[in-house]
């Protein structure tokens, strides 16, 4: 089973610098690799494969760039599969061609294959090219064989390192689930989630909440002269701010989605065109600030680590406007009707309580599934 870790880095001046100078080689190979396989396809319809790259690279790009000499050669190599995956899921899932990597982009990385080592009693991790070991905070430890480790650099200047890690071990059987033991949730903005029990957690609102603040910090930025040390410390505050924010969600998240993990043994969701919904100008920035991709997400890869299901239905179910109770559909009902009665069984609802227990109903019915 491979599962990831990170952990902060401190390294030193001299470090950095070496560090600095793999993210920038590893972005200028990618732009280049990128470029090729451009040109090849405008001037002469043909397919450039990794491996052509990977000749070319050895034997054109690198002696033209002696200073890419001194980066690790297989970070190098790695942005070229990292580039015909970026392909693949253009060519099979539409996801977007692939875009030159910018130096402005908030995170920075760059990946090393192998030839690492992390040593939990120094608390240290050795990587190509270093002389000196980093200095990291080791707060978990694992076991297992290490696979690929990705060095990032935030937009506050921090260094991490994620390590994934495969320890062997199979993924569990998926336990036995029914009405009892399954849980419907239905999402939404003014409550983050909606259970079918009947219970609602609060949208917390972290980028909301910090709005003022951060309008604040934005216009002192504008008013810097640009290049400026006064600016730089300026945009240092605002990446700081974002960073908070970040963080706050993160935590929530993962908070949310392992208790209703470890507490029920099958979770039902409904399907969303969350990117659609994003182009609502009136509701893109509440959209994006409750984070529903992220949320079903690790409810999925959680419900596999721990051996739990997740039920997911299609997006036209219409788990809102059906009485749980009797069936009767209301077609009648807006958006803004929050409550409704049931002309043919008088049942008073909560339109997301009852859409909840609609998306647990039709879950729980195999032929509404669009997987298991």
């Amino acid at each position: 089973m491979l599962k990831a870790y990170k952990y902060r880095l401190y390294p030193s001046e001299s470090q950095i610098e070496i560090l600095v100078k793999h993210i920038g080689a590893c972005r200028f190979t990618y732009n280049w690799a990128l470029e090729q396989k451009n040109k090849a396809y405008e001037v002469d319809k043909k397919y450039l494969s990794r491996f052509e790259l990977q000749h070319r690279l050895v034997h054109d790009l690198k002696p033209n760039n002696e200073w890419l000499k001194e980066v690790n050669s297989q970070s190098l190599l790695n942005t070229l599969i990292n580039l015909e995956s970026a392909f693949t899921r253009f060519f099979r899932e539409k996801k977007g061609f692939p875009n030159f990597k910018s130096r402005k982009n908030p995170v920075q990385s760059f990946q090393i294959p192998q030839h690492y080592s992390v040593d939990f009693e120094t608390d240290t991790i050795k990587l190509p090219k270093l002389k000196q070991p980093i200095k990291a905070k080791l707060h978990r430890k694992f076991e297992g064989k290490l696979k690929t480790a990705t060095v990032s650099i935030t937009p506050t200047g921090k260094y991490y390192i994620s390590i994934l890690v495969d320890d062997g071990k199979e993924l569990p059987e998926k336990e036995m689930f029914d009405e009892k033991s399954t849980l419907g949730i239905d999402v939404g903005l003014t409550h983050f989630a909606i259970l079918s029990n009947g219970e609602k957690i609060d949208n917390p609102k972290h980028l909301r909440n910090s709005m003022d603040r951060m309008k604040i910090l934005q216009k002192r930025t504008s008013k810097k002269q640009k290049g400026s040390k006064n600016r730089n410390k300026a945009r240092l505050a605002v990446s700081t701010l974002h960073e908070k924010i970040r963080n706050q969600r993160t935590d929530f998240l993962h908070k949310t989605s392992s208790k209703l993990i470890s507490e029920n043994q099958a979770i039902a969701v409904e399907t969303l065109n969350i990117s659609g919904m994003l182009k609502n100008h009136c509701l893109a920035q509440a959209i994006g600030d409750v984070s529903w991709s992220v949320f079903f997400r690790q409810l999925e890869y959680k419900a596999e680590r721990y051996g739990k299901t997740l039920l997911k239905i299609g997006q036209f179910e219409p788990s809102s406007k059906l009485c749980n109770v009797c069936g009767f559909h209301n077609g009648k009902m807006t958006l803004k009707d929050r409550y409704w009665s049931c002309p043919e069984c008088n049942t008073e609802h909560d339109r997301d309580i009852n859409a909840a227990i609609n998306i647990k109903k039709f879950a729980l019915q195999n032929q509404n599934l669009l997987n298991i």
